[in-house]
């Protein structure tokens, strides 16, 4: 990100590991929407800040207080990569750890992931070492689509045959539907538009879909559930309006789970009648995508396990020399683009 609106190829030079982290060499990386938000200004102004925050690569060195890890090692690294020392992480909030958002470091606080290679901080804690059973293209998308998805279903209180709705089948929407189905869910209603996206939502465990092109959402929800709404909303978009239908459509003692990456507006709006005047026991949920070794080798788990395969979400594959033409897809949404996965 050369600026806002902006971006490019620079050279930089290969990071050096502190004692206590690493320096990654990349070999898989995938474009996330939201690399779009900053780009577009979703977090403020940056100058010359490498992007990305979902890859996968090879040690290349580690500082001098590292133990579990050695150049060579082939690694995934979450999205999210939290000081655990902090406080917030004491607290049990390691992706807030330094503030607001803060372990969300790279293409944020610090420089990102579409590099030859990449730094990561507490090593020991922020990587996990992939199994020779799981490819690069799969175990990538452990770094934020599965932690980020998955966690919209675990923050949704969801019970055993309750009943879900996913709201936007993109990828992490997509990812949520699988968490839906893995908490327990008996039905999960997906919302989308996009044909090729509803196919996709179907194939990963949605049991009906619901397109907002050509019906009321709420009011067909409300049919699907015998006008009771579902137990819990996935707002899997960012958006006020998704986030105003997630309320309308959840019942009384229901949760709204938020996914969604908001990178726009100054204000999101709670639909006041339809929330009991502030009284309907709704509980709102929010989680930005869980970092960390623990939880990186638990998804790894679930891909050993072969619970879901997330390479049905690639749909362009570029070398990163054609970074550029891979970022315009991406945040143009042309060619039907669901994920692009970049190779080095």
């Amino acid at each position: 990100m050369k600026e806002i609106g902006r971006v490019g190829f620079m050279e930089k030079p290969v990071p050096e590991p502190g004692p206590s982290d690493a320096v990654v060499q990349t070999t898989s990386a995938l474009i996330c929407t939201s690399d779009s938000h900053t780009v577009h200004g979703g977090i403020g102004p940056r100058k010359d800040l490498t992007l990305g925050h979902e890859a996968v690569g090879i040690v290349h060195a580690v500082g001098s207080e590292v133990k579990d890890f050695r150049p060579g090692d082939r690694v995934l690294v979450g999205a999210i990569t939290p000081d655990w020392g902090d406080l917030a992480s004491q607290n049990g909030f390691p992706s807030q750890s330094g503030g607001p958002l803060g372990g969300f470091k790279f293409a944020n606080r610090k420089d990102g992931i579409f590099a030859d290679y990449f730094h990561v901080n507490d090593a020991d804690a922020n990587l996990a070492r992939i199994p020779d059973t799981i490819g690069d293209e799969v175990a990538v998308y452990c770094a934020d689509m599965l932690s980020t998805g998955f966690v919209g279903a675990e923050k949704g209180n969801i019970p055993i045959g309750g009943t879900v709705a996913v709201l936007a089948q993109g990828p992490v929407g997509l990812m949520a539907t699988v968490g839906a189905r893995l908490r327990g869910a008996g039905r999960v209603i997906g919302v989308e538009s996009v044909p090729s996206r509803q196919k996709l939502a179907h194939e990963y465990g949605a049991d009906e879909i619901v397109d907002f092109t050509s019906e009321d959402v709420v009011e067909r929800i409300r049919e699907l559930t015998g006008g009771e709404g579902v137990d819990t909303a996935i707002e899997a978009l960012g958006a006020d309006i998704t986030f105003q239908t997630a309320v309308k459509i959840t019942k009384p003692g229901g949760t709204i789970s938020n996914i969604g990456y908001f990178g726009e507006g100054e204000f999101i709006r709670i639909p006041r009648v339809e929330w009991g005047v502030g009284m309907a026991e709704q509980t709102i949920a929010t989680g930005l995508c869980p970092g960390g070794r623990l939880r990186m080798e638990r998804l790894l788990r679930v891909l050993e396990a072969k619970r879901v395969d997330p390479t049905h979400l690639t749909t362009h594959t570029f070398p990163f020399d054609d970074m550029e033409r891979a970022f315009e897809v991406a945040d143009k949404k042309l060619e039907d683009v669901v994920k692009v996965l970049i190779t080095f």
